[in-house]
C-alpha cells in the first residue's frame, strides 16, 4: 500500500493498482477442483487422488432444510491457502498437489464433469486482478476452461 499524488491509497493485489476512497478495499481468492456427475464413486475418487475432499455431497441432499436439492454428486478439493493469497498461488497449490493424478482426472471426464472453480470477491466495483501465466498450466493440463466467479459486495 502506497500513497499516490492525489493522496488516495493505492493497492496492488496481484499486478494491478487500485485506488481506494474512504473504505479500504479487500480482495479474496479461492480455487477448487470439482468433480461432479451422477452416481459418482466418491470413495474411489478419494482413494485415487490420495487425499480427502474438502467437501462432497450426493444428488438429492440439501445444504440446509430450506435449500434446494443438489442436482449432482460432487467431490471438491479447495486450496487451503488464505483467501488473502493471490489466485495464482491457489492454482499453483492445486497443480502441485494434483499433478501426479492428472491422467486419472482426465479419465474421469468420460463419465463426470471436472473443472477448477475460481472465486474472486471484493468490495471494489472498479478493481480487478491478474494471474501469472505459469499459474494457468493446470487448465491446459486438465483441458478445462479458465472461469472465474466474480462477486462484488458493497460495504454495509
Amino acid at each position: 500500500m502506497t500513497e499516490n499524488r492525489d493522496n488516495l491509497l493505492s493497492f496492488r493485489p496481484g499486478d494491478q493498482t487500485y485506488l481506494a476512497g474512504p473504505e479500504q478495499p479487500y480482495f479474496c481468492f479461492s480455487a477448487t477442483l470439482r468433480v461432479f456427475g451422477d452416481q459418482l464413486d466418491l470413495d474411489a475418487i478419494t482413494s485415487a487422488l490420495e487425499t480427502a475432499p474438502t467437501s462432497f455431497h450426493r444428488k438429492g441432499e440439501r445444504r440446509s432444510p430450506r435449500s434446494p436439492e443438489f442436482k449432482h454428486d460432487m467431490w471438491c478439493l479447495e486450496s487451503p491457502l488464505s483467501e488473502d493469497e493471490p489466485l495464482g498461488r491457489h492454482l499453483e497449490w492445486l497443480y502441485e498437489n494434483l499433478s501426479l493424478k492428472f491422467d486419472y482426472l482426465i479419465s474421469l471426464k468420460e463419465s463426470a464433469a471436472v473443472d477448477i472453480f475460481c472465486g474472486y470477491r471484493s468490495n471494489s466495483a472498479t478493481a480487478g486482478f491478474s494471474v501469472e501465466h505459469q499459474a494457468l498450466k493446470i487448465f491446459e493440463a486438465l483441458d478445462v476452461p479458465f472461469d472465474v466467479s466474480v462477486i462484488v459486495l458493497e460495504d454495509e
